[in-house]
């Protein structure tokens, strides 16, 4: 008998969306969450954190001055100066680091206990987020280049008159709709679906183990085995995502400010 049909019958009773619904305090839309709480106190840590280990910078770093300046050295080396250029990336490396830090404390707190809740599992999260880089890129673009010029330089060069008007709505669709929508998605769909799948493995494994018999008992041991092989794959996923949110940023601010489409 499988887990869905289990839950047909009443005995198991599968995670859903409503499992991340978790308010502390009040309900509705004003509501105190579970998530709102961890992302207001891992800001706070993470600002304690950044300014206790760089308030006293030296030649010879200690561990948190030399952890910082890693990752602050990756996002601004790595991310900023290859994907920006040499000659603009540093007044946008604070954003960058920013976001790069925040999203990852977010990710990772979803495998540490004992809150293992990705925040970002919630879409108010990426989406607050992804309002920021879409606010960004579009004001540098139009101190730039201009308004005008800003709308001109989004159709690319070369392309034949016959298909010219096609294109542009495409572009505007793109710069406008598409990336922020794809880029606060992107975040959120792999915090939600890593985080579920775990969900499912571990209840799942608890009930075939201590409320079934037979040979299912067995199949929620490997039940169990799967939630931690996921366990260390969605540390990587969680990784990445941080990366890769932090990445198209740059890249969307280095289309903003490049000289041509």
């Amino acid at each position: 008998m499988t887990l869905q049909a289990l839950a047909a019958t009443g005995g198991f009773e599968a995670p859903g969306v409503k499992d991340f619904w978790q308010p502390l305090v009040g309900d509705g839309n004003w509501a105190l969450t579970r998530s709102s709480f961890v992302f207001a106190i891992l800001a706070v840590l993470l600002g304690v954190v950044l300014v206790a280990a760089t308030r006293k910078l030296s030649v010879v770093p200690s561990k948190g001055q030399f952890i910082t300046e890693s990752f602050y050295g990756f996002v601004r080396n790595g991310v900023a100066r290859d994907i920006i250029g040499s000659k603009e990336f540093l007044r946008f490396v604070p954003l960058l680091f920013t976001m790069f830090v925040l999203i990852l404390a977010n990710n990772l707190v979803g495998v540490i206990p004992p809150v293992m809740f990705p925040t970002n599992s919630r879409i108010a999260f990426p989406l607050a987020l992804t309002i920021v880089v879409y606010l960004t890129y579009h004001i540098v673009a139009v101190q730039r280049k201009g308004g005008i010029g800003y709308l001109k330089s989004l159709m690319p060069p070369g392309v034949p008159g016959y298909i010219a008007p096609l294109v542009y709505v495409l572009e505007l669709l793109t710069y406008f709709v598409t990336r922020p929508f794809t880029l606060a998605l992107r975040l959120f769909a792999n915090m939600f679906a890593g985080h579920m799948l775990i969900l499912v493995l571990v209840l799942g494994g608890e009930y075939l183990l201590l409320h079934t018999s037979g040979f299912l008992p067995v199949t929620g041991v490997v039940a169990f085995v799967f939630s931690i092989v996921m366990l260390f794959f969605e540390l990587l996923i969680q990784v990445l995502q941080a990366y890769v949110f932090t990445l198209l940023t740059a890249t969307y601010i280095a289309g903003a400010i490049a000289d041509e489409h």
